[in-house]
């Protein structure tokens, strides 16, 4: 089994409503989300995927979120927008991501990072 990784970071600012702390309040991050795909099999070059292709699908997710406010996006998951924690980001972008891989490949972690030493993830099947 192959497995490769992409990076991709974007900049918005989210609150937590309802929580008893600093983050209750409007504030930014600088978020990195990494997306880690599986396969068995390589293509003609020798790839799993491209990484450039790789990152053009993680972008089209993740271009929505660039310089918002997340907490105003409208999107199909709401409890993103109500609650935009790390935890819920990885798992929309998991979700959103899982409909644009090629079929040949599995999605197998959803990483995002707030900062460079917090971070959540998710994966299913586990």
């Amino acid at each position: 089994m192959y497995e490769i990784t992409v990076k991709k970071t974007f900049a918005a600012a989210h609150r937590l409503p309802g929580y008893k702390g600093r983050c209750a309040a409007v504030h930014g991050h600088t978020w990195t989300v990494e997306v880690s795909v599986a396969g068995v099999s390589l293509d003609e070059n020798g790839m799993l995927i491209d990484f450039i292709q790789l990152k053009e699908i993680v972008t089209q997710i993740t271009r929505d979120f660039d310089h918002q406010y997340l907490n105003d996006l409208k999107l199909a998951d709401s409890v993103v927008t109500t609650h935009p924690t790390a935890e819920n980001l990885a798992r929309y972008i998991f979700k959103q991501l899982g409909r644009l891989l090629p079929p040949n490949l599995s999605l197998t972690k959803v990483k995002v990072w707030e900062s460079a030493e917090t971070a959540a993830s998710y994966q299913e099947g586990v």
